[in-house]
């Protein structure tokens, strides 16, 4: 098969979870023998044509220039390109910007989008542009010739709402099995005495709410926020919380190696998200046998079941805090892992991902 994946800033992974998605799926695509290209910004960190087996193609993004709006000049340099490729299947991750160009899509390509989360609900948004998210959803459902859906919450939206079937394939993660408690010391932080939060600054993933939980408790156990703070809603949090010492804001961090080994030896890691479907970090931080906090919403709870404890208030954060201890829930984490394993892995993820696409092409 000749494949496209369209929708991400590029590979390897320098952003998020689709990034993360389109470059695991990719470089398993190549291995198993087809043809795959990746789009990527023409600014990149990767410069390079070729990544582990995989084509990149470039394409001007002026986001850094211009802002959001960047967004939908580079889709649609991504959809042009797209249609001088012979794609037998083009894997358009999301559709907030791209639904603008659904009808540009090549006529003779298979065109399969996977519907990302409910975008209009972020509260970041403004009325108008939560109307027009709304409508960039039902465009992309309308003229999408196949739709996935990356938890079950979100495809029971979709066929309550449009009427229409989605294929379920969640996100995947590997276990995580090579801690390293020196890598600590980078931080200035102490095995399983430090608590955690790791998001983008956004009102809906409750970083506010899960730090105002730290405050009420009193607890003296450093809270570490990661995050790219670097927002006008970051700033925001950064100043509300910068008399507070037992919290830290360390900024975003990439290196992965990291990331698991913070996971691995906190106390307690918090998962704010309210939005969107099954979410990379959180398979991450069930990999990496971090004990879960998680929001009390249906996306975080079909992941994870009855096997995290759930927050909805800042006191809920308050009382979590001062009676839970990791070393009194091991089975929460040994269950999480299991369905990891069981449920979540990449090979499982992928293999499913490409007998799709094989079915779509019937």
């Amino acid at each position: 098969m000749r494949i496209g994946i369209l929708g991400t800033r590029g590979i390897p992974n320098y952003y998020g979870g689709f990034e993360q998605f389109a470059e695991f799926f990719s470089v398993f695509l190549a291995k198993n023998g087809h043809e795959v290209s990746v789009y990527n910004s023409h600014n990149h960190p990767c410069q390079e044509k070729e990544f582990n087996g995989v084509k990149i193609i470039h394409c001007f993004d002026p986001e850094y220039k211009i802002g959001t709006i960047g967004q939908f000049v580079y889709d649609y340099n991504c959809i042009k390109d797209s249609n001088k490729r012979k794609f037998d299947i083009i894997l358009q991750l999301g559709y907030t910007s791209s639904s603008v160009w659904y009808s540009l899509h090549p006529k003779d390509t298979v065109v399969i989008t996977n519907m990302d989360g409910l975008e209009w609900k972020r509260t970041k948004y403004s009325k108008l542009v939560r109307k027009a998210l709304l409508l960039a959803e039902k465009r992309a459902v309308k003229k999408s010739n196949f739709l996935i859906s990356d938890s079950l919450g979100i495809q029971k939206y979709i066929s309550n709402k449009y009427k229409k079937e989605s294929q379920y394939i969640a996100y995947g993660a590997n276990v995580f099995k090579k801690p390293d408690i020196n890598i600590l010391s980078e931080y200035e932080l102490i095995k399983d005495d430090f608590n955690m939060i790791m998001a983008r600054f956004e009102p809906e993933n409750n970083i506010e709410m899960v730090l105002d939980g730290v405050v009420l408790s009193k607890t003296t156990t450093p809270t570490i926020v990661i995050g790219n703070y670097n927002t006008k809603y970051g700033c925001f949090l950064k100043e509300k919380f910068k008399s507070y010492l037992n919290i830290k804001f360390l900024g975003a961090i990439y290196n992965l190696e990291h990331l698991n080994n913070l996971r691995f030896f906190s106390s307690v890691y918090f998962h704010g998200h309210t939005v969107g479907g099954t979410n990379p970090s959180l398979l991450e931080a069930m990999s990496s046998q971090a004990l879960i906090v998680a929001h009390d919403n249906d996306f975080n709870k079909g992941v994870l079941k009855e096997n995290a404890f759930y927050f909805s208030n800042s006191i809920d954060v308050k009382n979590i805090l001062l009676t839970t201890k990791k070393s009194d829930n091991l089975q929460f984490i040994k269950n999480n892992l299991e369905a990891i394993q069981s449920d979540f892995n990449w090979d499982k993820i992928n293999e499913q991902y490409l007998q799709f696409f094989q079915k779509c092409l019937q």
